[in-house]
């Protein structure tokens, strides 16, 4: 935290600086703090195996997980009139954009996150191709505070790491995870992941709540049982 009171890092590393938010439930302490020490250093090995793969290998990686993407979504109905929360591709995130614009030209309804309150559930605001984007907190991009707020049928969420079970490893902050303890009913929920960042397990703590399904550049890698849908 800096001297005026704000955060130096992204939201979703808030963690990092904040370790009142580890395993509030908790009932062992100290196994709180090996998981979160074990996290940190997942979470700068993963962001170097990000980076690793350059400008163009991401771009290649993000192109076959939006062809996934498109199918997977018309497979669980999602279409004209439903809401889809997306995100803005942060730190070498797969980038969506492009089926998030193609998706809002065929009657989707595109939102996205929001940090209103910090340590607090996200909100989501409307957005368009033609939106006007504002700098939020952490200098995200984001729908300016007069967009239309909604509540997603369906929401994307970009996984630094990804473990079976549809467990996600994100920045640290806890965003994600409250926003979907807060939802009621709650979306369902993509983890949008490069295959590469795989993990045997993420050592699921009691504020970890798994996703619908983790999609990767070589297709859906996990689903939750409740999640599959027959073809």
């Amino acid at each position: 935290m800096t001297k005026d009171g704000t955060y130096a890092s992204p939201p979703c590393m808030a963690a990092e600086v904040d370790r009142a938010y580890f395993d509030p439930l908790g009932i062992d302490p100290e196994q709180a703090r090996d998981v979160a020490r074990w996290r940190r250093a997942e979470r700068a090995r993963l962001a170097a195996l990000r980076e690793g793969l350059g400008q163009a290998g991401r771009a290649q990686v993000s192109d076959r997980i939006v062809g996934h993407l498109v199918t997977v979504l018309a497979d669980r109905g999602v279409g004209r009139g439903c809401v889809l929360s997306g995100y803005w591709p942060i730190k070498g995130e797969p980038d969506l954009r492009p089926a998030l614009s193609d998706l809002h030209r065929t009657g989707v309804t595109i939102a996205l996150p929001v940090v209103e309150t910090r340590a607090a559930p996200l909100v989501f605001r409307r957005w368009t191709p033609q939106t006007r984007l504002v700098r939020g907190d952490w200098n995200i991009p984001v729908p300016p505070p007069e967009a239309d707020e909604l509540v997603p049928d369906t929401a994307l969420a970009p996984c630094l790491g990804w473990a079976d079970g549809c467990y996600r490893l994100g920045w640290g902050g806890g965003y994600f995870d409250r926003t979907l303890a807060a939802l009621s009913p709650r979306p369902l929920t993509i983890g949008v992941a490069f295959s590469a960042a795989r993990l045997p397990t993420i050592f699921p703590q009691p504020h970890d709540i798994p996703l619908g399904l983790i999609l990767t550049e070589d297709g859906v890698a996990a689903t939750r049982p409740e999640t599959r849908t027959d073809k």
